[in-house]
């Protein structure tokens, strides 16, 4: 296993990645949230999980504050997507992969649903999306449009969690959802609970790997 640094100066901002290659003929590319990065359990753990089942792995580094919200969805999305665009361009076009899966974070699923998914290139790729951020009426008719193979986590007690939203979801035969009991937007247990926050992420990985495998 091979873990590469690599760096892109694209729009007057530099750009960095991690580039973890098994050989692999498919790629994950990764999509950190606002506050939530790869270090984290639910990314450590996807990353594990990606590199057990065969796949290389990109890790994008942008940062941005929580101010980024204040701004309209679009232009969030343009400020992501400018920065990711580049790197993934740049990793394709050094490797001939094969296959592509993009999984994103909260904040990371805003360039999937609004960018990646309208891509004619990218329409046999997988997606996961933790913890969508289905508050936004874009990020809900974009998933209720798309005809990829989506994998949805979210938190039954996540403020994202719009009962009305999840069941139109639920109708669409290309999407299959993870719907945790307890969990809150980082899928950790609310109330507090240190056994029940393992043993649910140790099922949400268990339902990603079957994803990945169907």
């Amino acid at each position: 296993m091979k873990v590469n640094q690599g760096k892109i100066n694209s729009n007057e901002k530099e750009i960095t990645y991690t580039h973890i290659e098994n050989g692999s003929p498919a790629v994950c590319f990764m999509f950190s949230g606002a506050g939530y990065t790869y270090e984290k359990p639910l990314f450590y753990y996807s990353t594990m999980i990606m590199l057990q089942t065969q796949y290389d792995v990109v890790h994008i580094h942008y940062s941005y504050d929580q101010d980024i919200f204040k701004h309209p969805l679009v232009d969030i999305k343009k400020v992501i997507v400018n920065d990711i665009n580049p790197v993934i361009t740049e990793v394709l076009q050094n490797h001939e992969y094969q296959e592509t899966v993009f999984l994103g974070k909260s904040l990371g699923t805003i360039p999937i649903i609004n960018g990646i998914m309208k891509s004619e290139r990218f329409m046999n790729s997988k997606m996961i999306l933790l913890t969508p951020l289905l508050k936004f009426d874009s990020i809900f008719e974009g998933l209720l449009s798309s005809h990829h193979s989506v994998h949805i986590i979210i938190g039954e007690k996540d403020h994202h969690y719009i009962p009305g939203k999840i069941q139109m979801i639920e109708t669409k035969t290309n999407i299959s959802m993870d719907k945790v009991p307890y969990a809150n937007h980082s899928l950790d247990s609310e109330p507090l609970n240190t056994s029940r926050s393992i043993t649910m992420l140790e099922g949400v990985m268990k339902r990603m790997e079957e994803f990945l495998k169907i």
